[in-house]
Formats: C-alpha cells, sequence, structure tokens
C-alpha cells in the first residue's frame, strides 16, 4: 500500500505554503487572488503524484460523505443482485459510492441497517422496504434524508418510488394461460400485506374474473422452509387438478419445480414473476413476467441524485411496464 500524500507533501515539494495548497485544492484560487500559473501549477504537481482528498476532513466541511446506503431483501436473488450492480455501477461514474446488504424481509434487521447507515452519515438511501418499516423511513424524511423506494411502497407515506406494473403484469401472465387453452388456473403467493404482492393478487383475479375462470390461490409463508413451501405447493397442484399456475416470485416457481421432482407429479404449465438463470435451463423452459430492471435501477439512482441536489421538490413515483417472456413451459394446451 501506498504512503497517504498530504497537502504538506505537496506544499513542500513545491516550496509554497500548506494553506496556498489548500486554497486551490479548494478552488478558492480566484478569490485568494492566487495566479493562475501558481494554480496549474500545483494542480499539475497534484496529478502527478496521485494526491487523494481526505474524504472525512472533506465530508466534515461539506456535510456530504458522497456515499449511498442500498437495502434490499436479498442480494442473492437475480432481480435484486442485478439492480444493485446497475445501481454501484451508475453511482461509481457521478462520483458516488455504495454500501448495501440484504433484510430477507426481517423488519427488525432492516431497521438496524439503516440505524447504521445513518450513524455513516450516507447522503441517500434506496430502500426494499420490509412489512412494519413505515415509522423509520418516515423518520428519514423528517431528518431531511432523501429516500426513494422500489419494488414495493408504503400506500400512506408520500415518498419517491420506482416499480414494475404489478398488477398488468400478473394480468397479462394471467390472460395469456386463458388464451393458451388452460382452464384450472392457481396463483402461488406469499401471505404479506406488499404491495407488489397484492398487485400481483389483484392482477391474476381480474384475468380469471375476465375470462369467467375459477381462481385457485395459496399463500406460503414467508419463513416457511423448503420443505414446508414444496409440500404446501404438491398438495394445491394435486388436489385442485391445476393445469397450470402463476407463481408471484421466482423462487416459489422453483419450490413448484423442486416440488414436482421430489414428490413425482407431473409440473402443469407455469409462469413465474420475475426471471432466474434457471428458468432457460430446465426443460420445458420457464415463461416469466420480467421486470424491467436496467430502467428501474436508472430511475431510481436519477431520482434520488435529484433529490440531493435539491432539483425536485414533488414526490416522483414510477410505474413501469413488465414484459411477458413466453418459452416452452405455456404452450397452447393440447385437449384429448
Amino acid at each position: 500500500m501506498k504512503k497517504r500524500i498530504l497537502i504538506s507533501d505537496i506544499a513542500k515539494a513545491l516550496g509554497i505554503s500548506v494553506t496556498t495548497v489548500s486554497f486551490i485544492l479548494n478552488d478558492k484560487a480566484k478569490e485568494k487572488r492566487i495566479s493562475e500559473a501558481l494554480t496549474k501549477r500545483v494542480l499539475d504537481y497534484v496529478k502527478k503524484v496521485g494526491y487523494k482528498p481526505n474524504e472525512l476532513a472533506k465530508s466534515l466541511r461539506t456535510g456530504k460523505t458522497k456515499i449511498l446506503g442500498l437495502i434490499i431483501e436479498d442480494i442473492s436473488n437475480p432481480f435484486f443482485g442485478n439492480i444493485a450492480r446497475l445501481i454501484e455501477s451508475k453511482v461509481y461514474e457521478q462520483g458516488y459510492r455504495i454500501i448495501y446488504c440484504s433484510t430477507n424481509n426481517d423488519v427488525e434487521k432492516a431497521k438496524e441497517l439503516i440505524q447504521m447507515f445513518y450513524d455513516r452519515q450516507v447522503d441517500g438511501f434506496i430502500i426494499t422496504p420490509s412489512d412494519g418499516l413505515e415509522d423509520t423511513v418516515k423518520q428519514l424524511q423528517q431528518n431531511n434524508i432523501p429516500v426513494v423506494l422500489f419494488d414495493r411502497y408504503f400506500p400512506g407515506l408520500e415518498t419517491d418510488y420506482v416499480g414494475a406494473d404489478n398488477f398488468q403484469g400478473a394480468f397479462d401472465a394471467s390472460d395469456h394461460l386463458c388464451q393458451q387453452g388452460y382452464r384450472r388456473i392457481g396463483f402461488v403467493s406469499l401471505y404479506s400485506d406488499q404491495t407488489q404482492m397484492k398487485e400481483r393478487s389483484e392482477g391474476y383475479l381480474k384475468a380469471m374474473d375476465n375470462n369467467k375462470q375459477q381462481s385457485f390461490i395459496q399463500k406460503i409463508q414467508m419463513d416457511a422452509s423448503d420443505e414446508e413451501a414444496m409440500e404446501a405447493l404438491r398438495e394445491f397442484i394435486c388436489e385442485n387438478r391445476l393445469d397450470a399456475v402463476l407463481f408471484s416470485t421466482n423462487y416459489l416457481a422453483i419450490s413448484g419445480l423442486k416440488a414436482s421432482k421430489k414428490y413425482n407429479f407431473p409440473m402443469p404449465a407455469v409462469i413465474a414473476f420475475d426471471d432466474h438463470t434457471a428458468f432457460k435451463l430446465v426443460e420445458p423452459s420457464i415463461t416469466v413476467v420480467s421486470q424491467p430492471i436496467k430502467d428501474i435501477a436508472e430511475n431510481l439512482i436519477n431520482i434520488l441524485l435529484l433529490r440531493l441536489q435539491g432539483k425536485i421538490k414533488a414526490t416522483r413515483k414510477m410505474v413501469l411496464p413488465c414484459e411477458l417472456k413466453v418459452r416452452e413451459s405455456t404452450k397452447v394446451k393440447v385437449t384429448l
């Protein structure tokens, strides 16, 4: 590791005062009537030796750390992991750094992480909120800390938000199954008050109603073990003789596929909300409702940076369209 170069080292090497170097590095050369020639000499030397300013001292002076906090549900999930990667790349281009972590939908863990980031004086937050986090988000807002929520939001709280059109995505997927000839179409979701889950359920129910089809809904506990989820899905699919299932998350769809293999029952037609690498590898490949990950990431960063720069006052809510990616798992049903 190279020795840190200090302002005093620069001053000594150039034979000028530490104060003069400090004025130049803090863009006060003209204000302090320092010549252009000396300013250029200092800046050229700084570039040559690779001087890096003390970020802590700078943050104390400006009140900004140029660090953002990203709190998501599960970094191992491809949806959240890809968004985190895109956000990190985008903010780096804007001169910011990001620290992020997963909550696994544990509200107490989420509160602890937000407090830790707040104590580290991050400039702003991007949060996938767990149930029960509303008061914590409200406190951040009251302390004038910019917050942008994504994937889900709190209906009673005015916050910036970016997410997919969950209702339309689920409606299109369910309607597609109906148009393909399936008649006993189930929907698998979670016991949760999260808005994205409610909207996906509403989209499914609307499609069933429009197509005059019976609805079948199974909810899984958020903290259910793999074994518990698989057993519940086996009972739901087999006892209701379902010929198609829409899963509200990619990991629930994976549990369904695992249940089919473990209990040796034929898997019905499948659509998963959110893509996954495995869905292109299994046979048949899985049809998915794909969220616009790149657009979500870009809008999250744009809104947060505009908020940090004081360029927007009104609350921004962005709802972006999903894409139904049709694969082999929802072929037209053949009736004998």
